[in-house]
């Protein structure tokens, strides 16, 4: 098959905001079907090479690269199911994480002004044991966390041991709620940390704030590249024939 009409890899870069180079990378992943090649060698791209990338892109966007490398690669196999299956499970992971979202909201508020039982007496504070088991963690996430600048227990003067008081303790159970809902350290760090200073949870709503209206994004992105997905899926099915080999006689 001859190259008229069709498009270089640097013009499918243009069209998708993409380099040549990433366009041939694409290509090598299964993410965007074979080219034409044509008798001098060259690679060449039609209409259906567009939608495909169009809509692995804005997949990415909502869902991440992996999950639609994934969609993509199923597409390019036939396996339409499949690829269905995979966008289902994308839209699956955002509602968790809204459900996380608002679970830890509920919970951090609760927290924050919370005394805990056994934190004062003769001992004026809990060892980290015991900590571990009343927040259902492991002594060395405790540790860890402590190393990160999270925690910052005080040390038993004779012992060296260190002793959760009660604001230490509403920190590791912070940090533990929030950890579990997916926050990386430097997230939650300025959180603790403002609490520790301020002893107020506005830091932390803000926290949540914030994350809620990123899930929200890439909800809204997840939506658009679905839909690129379908255009491009009805293309092959309409006019392209497979999407394995999605050419056009015309330009893109």
């Amino acid at each position: 098959m001859g190259g008229a009409g069709l498009l270089r890899p640097v013009d499918l870069g243009r069209i998708a905001g993409v380099s040549a180079q990433q366009v041939r990378n694409y290509v090598d992943a299964g993410v965007v079907p074979e080219p034409v090649w044509t008798a001098a060698g060259h690679r060449r791209f039609g209409e259906g090479h567009v939608r495909a990338l169009v809509a692995y892109r804005g997949l990415a966007a909502g869902f991440g690269w992996d999950r639609a490398r994934e969609v993509m690669r199923a597409v390019g196999a036939g396996e339409v199911a499949g690829a269905l299956a995979l966008v289902d499970g994308g839209y699956a992971a955002l509602h968790g994480e809204r459900v996380a979202l608002a679970a830890a909201g509920e919970a951090l508020a609760a927290v924050a002004g919370q005394e805990v039982e056994g934190a004062q007496g003769p001992r004026a504070g809990l060892r980290i044991g015991e900590v571990a088991a009343r927040l259902g963690v492991r002594t060395s996430a405790l540790r860890l966390w402590e190393a990160e600048g999270l925690l910052v227990p005080g040390r038993e003067a004779a012992t060296g041991y260190r002793v959760f008081g009660a604001a230490d303790v509403r920190d590791a159970r912070m940090v533990a709620l929030l950890r579990g809902s997916g926050y990386r350290v430097e997230q939650i760090r300025p959180v603790v940390e403002g609490l520790r200073r301020t002893g107020s949870s506005a830091e932390l709503r803000a926290a949540i704030a914030a994350r809620e209206a990123e899930v929200g994004r890439r909800s809204r992105l997840a939506v658009a590249g679905v839909a690129r997905l379908d255009a491009y899926l009805s293309w092959v099915e309409g006019e392209g024939g497979s999407a394995a080999h999605p050419l056009t006689s015309g330009s893109a």
